[in-house]
């Protein structure tokens, strides 16, 4: 019996579940096929949602009309507006949520999404006819046919567990691997490769001492990440609690590093710099006496922590000899221990930015399949594969975001222009523009796209127009607003700031860095003059006009540089296009240009081995 779709997605992660909601929110029959339905985004690692550069990603899949953020909002335990000390490019959200019903929540969305089946079945392989994607088979012997194929494996590709010498096959703890589908697709040309990475011993909490600890409390205020909710209060939030790791905890891990997989040669695949396990930092680090260590609640109604910060891949013995020297855990229990897992990735150069692979047409890779880590990477791709599988399907141009339009856009060109010789993550620097790409303005930026693209939930739009019409009524109050050295002077006084002996606009009090806006307004009486006064909304329409303010010289410059270099974005590169005829480019810059296969001068401009002058030869020869 075959069973027929538009859209199939294999895998039920955090990219997978993006990837059937949207593809079925456009309209498209979509079938979401998982090895088990109880798991679906699953938070296999630690339980959050956000961080550095990441909460940023999840606030602009919400704005795309995808579901992170709204299901975050449903199962957080704690929220935490990061880097509140810096400025506002730096600001990023990060939720505790509850594992279990975070799970829940997607499981639930999922079957009531209109267009969207789920087949529990594991896919054995694809089925290709003349170098184009039809379907998928699974282990029963079940044809599935669809005009598109988005494959989401995460570590389920030939995953391999380590606890010290002892290894499992598995895609996670207590889950098999997926096997057949990285043999296919390594006949049909694709480069495979192998991955590292791990996690870290679950621990009861009732055998943990948390008052020798240093509790972590999230933020009061009501905070969220959808743009479709006002605030959500958290009742009872639950903490985290930091501790360190220390020379005696040390000693042990050094002790046990011969018993290590890592370090004696059995693991193959590279692991996350910027995510290392705690042997890695205790021989990267030689010289550190102590690392932190963040206990962090895995939900509401269990004793389960995850220890952020003690990944490991050592035996059992190490692992808990170790955390029991630690401040707070000396009569630690653990419900299991850490392990690593190694698993099979594919080049991400192979792909085109719309996430379609270029050897077979309409097949799609989305999350760690591709070379990342962390949930918020996974579900950005699965977005952008479920987006433009439908465009495909329906013979419309791909949605490309922009490196000056999206984190999610630095994400995707990183990853196909580059590629990966570690697990990726997302981190503010890697991208250029992030003044412009803040997290307070993902639905300004990307929720007019929604809109053409049909992903955008109702209400959306007037929401978004509702919020920017009360900053532009803020703004003009600032600028029309006099005021006199009687009014303002003993509050300046107050903020070490200069004292003014005219009357001048309230905006150019607004601009000063001590100056604080909502104090400013509570100072001149603008709060109850003003239509967000009344709002629930308040706090975030004055923190957007007060970034407009504040900020404005370095946006405008910001975004007078982003429009100059985009420009090369602009000129296109011919498919056709020989680079082994042009003898003026180096040798490294032909060979990685015709791998590569950029479509754009700037996506040529920033491949590693692909020199200036190399692009300006190329720009000449496109130029004749």
């Amino acid at each position: 019996m075959i069973f027929s779709y538009d859209i199939i997605v294999v895998g039920g992660g955090h990219a997978g579940c993006e990837a059937a909601h949207i593809a079925a929110v456009m309209g498209a029959k979509t079938l979401l096929v998982t090895m088990d339905m109880t798991k679906l985004a699953q938070m296999s690692c630690n339980p959050a949602m956000g961080g550095i550069a990441k909460g940023q990603i999840v606030r602009e899949i919400d704005a795309l009309g995808g579901s992170s953020g709204i299901i975050t909002d449903r199962s957080m335990i704690q929220f935490r507006m990061l880097n509140r000390s810096k400025g506002p490019a730096m600001w990023s959200p990060r939720a505790q949520c509850d594992r279990m019903l975070f799970s829940r929540e997607w499981r639930k969305l999922l079957e009531q999404t209109e267009n969207l089946a789920i087949w529990q079945e594991e896919a054995s392989g694809i089925i290709i006819e003349d170098g184009v994607v039809k379907g998928v088979t699974t282990t029963f012997g079940t044809e599935l046919r669809a005009d598109a194929v988005i494959l989401t494996n995460g570590t389920f590709l030939n995953g391999l567990m380590h606890v010290g010498f002892k290894t499992m096959s598995g895609g996670r703890s207590g889950d098999p691997a997926s096997r057949g589908l990285s043999e296919q697709l390594r006949e049909l040309g694709f480069e495979v490769e192998r991955l590292k990475t791990g996690t870290s011993a679950r621990v009861d909490g009732r055998s943990v001492d948390f008052s020798a600890m240093t509790e972590q409390k999230g933020d009061d205020d009501g905070r969220c990440f959808s743009y479709l909710h006002d605030r959500v209060d958290i009742k009872d939030q639950r903490s985290c609690y930091i501790t360190h790791t220390n020379e005696k905890a040390h000693g042990i891990l050094r002790e046990g590093l011969k018993f290590s997989p890592l370090y004696t040669g059995r693991i193959k695949g590279r692991g996350p710099r910027y995510c290392p396990s705690v042997e890695d930092k205790i021989v990267t680090f030689a010289d550190k006496e102590a690392h932190q260590l963040f206990l962090e609640p895995e939900g509401w109604e269990t004793n389960e922590y995850y220890i952020n910060g003690f990944a490991s891949s050592l035996k059992l013995e190490t692992q808990i000899s170790a955390l029991r020297e630690i401040k707070g855990l000396e009569n630690v229990i653990i419900y299991r221990p850490g392990y690593a897992i190694e698993y099979d990735f594919f080049q991400p150069t192979q792909l085109k930015h719309s996430l379609e692979t270029k050897r077979v047409g309409g097949l799609f890779f989305a999350g760690q399949i591709n070379g990342t880590t962390g949930y918020e990477e996974a579900a950005a791709q699965g977005l952008v594969a479920g987006i433009n599988a439908v465009q495909k399907v329906r013979g419309k141009d791909p949605f490309i975001l922009k490196r000056d339009e999206a984190y999610i856009g630095v994400l995707i060109d990183d990853l196909v222009t580059k590629g990966i010789d570690e697990p990726y993550r997302m981190f503010t620097s890697r991208a250029e523009y992030r003044i412009l790409l803040r997290q307070d303005n993902a639905d300004e930026r990307l929720s007019p796209m929604a809109v053409e693209l049909g992903t955008a939930e109702p209400g959306r739009i007037e929401r978004l127009v509702e919020k920017y019409r009360m900053v532009d009524e803020l703004m003009v109050f600032l600028k029309n607003c006099s005021i006199s050295p009687e009014e303002i002077n003993g509050f300046l006084k107050e903020k070490d700031t200069a004292e003014i002996n005219q009357k001048i606009k309230a905006i150019n009090i607004a601009t000063r860095p001590q100056v604080s806006l909502e104090e400013l307004l509570e100072q001149i009486g603008g709060s109850g003059k003003l239509s967000y006064a009344g709002s629930v909304r308040k706090t975030e329409i004055i923190e957007a006009a007060e970034i407009k303010i504040k900020y404005s010289g370095y946006l405008e410059r910001e975004r007078g540089i982003a429009e100059k270099i985009m420009r090369l974005e602009g000129l296109k590169i011919p498919e056709e296009i020989n680079y082994e005829e042009l003898a003026s480019i180096s040798t490294e810059g032909r060979q990685k240009l015709s791998k590569i296969k950029p479509d754009t001068i700037g996506q040529a401009s920033r491949i590693s081995g692909v020199s200036s002058s190399d692009v300006s030869i190329l720009i000449m020869y496109l130029g004749r």
